[in-house]
């Protein structure tokens, strides 16, 4: 496993994945594209879409449990807190050999640097709002995100795609 390989490509996904505009309609459209990706990869997660704290799309697929929805409270914290990918705040902290809490005294009861939470960022304006995932490995589910954030950003998915490793 290569964390400062990981923690390139995921600077380089953070800086190509910006939107022009985001409002409630885009949130929406990104939250139901987000629940087809994982229907025709024939899996299960939890999606949540905020805008300035606010959710404005939230679904939690059959086959998802309660859990799904904490993790996913807890990644997108660490995104609202951070202006950060979950993965990567997770990644830096794993490569220092460090963790949120030591580091910044924030309870795990409430933050999750695993991957999963990606900020939504709009090129005039800056951070707006959280896109998250949960219900997968945390490497998947920021796949998962990426895609779909990269179909919408108009860059080609497969020029940000992570290794495959965990």
């Amino acid at each position: 496993m290569d964390l400062k390989n990981d923690l390139q490509r995921i600077e380089l996904q953070e800086q190509a994945l910006k939107f022009e505009r985001f409002d409630k309609t885009t949130a929406w459209d990104l939250g139901t594209r987000l629940k087809a990706a994982c229907e025709k990869q024939g899996v299960s997660a939890t999606i949540e879409v905020r805008l300035a704290r606010e959710t404005v799309f939230f679904y939690a697929m059959p086959g998802t449990a309660a859990s799904n929805t904490d993790w996913a409270r807890r990644k997108r914290n660490v995104v609202e807190l951070m202006e950060l990918s979950s993965y990567r705040v997770g990644r830096t902290f794993e490569l220092q050999g460090e963790s949120l809490e030591s580091s910044m005294g924030l309870p795990l009861r409430d933050y999750a640097d695993h991957g999963g939470s990606f900020p939504i960022v709009v090129r005039t304006v800056g951070c707006v709002g959280a896109v998250t995932v949960s219900g997968l490995p945390q490497r998947e589910d920021h796949a998962l995100v990426v895609q779909v954030l990269a179909q919408m950003c108009g860059v080609d998915p497969r020029q940000l795609a992570m290794d495959s490793h965990e």
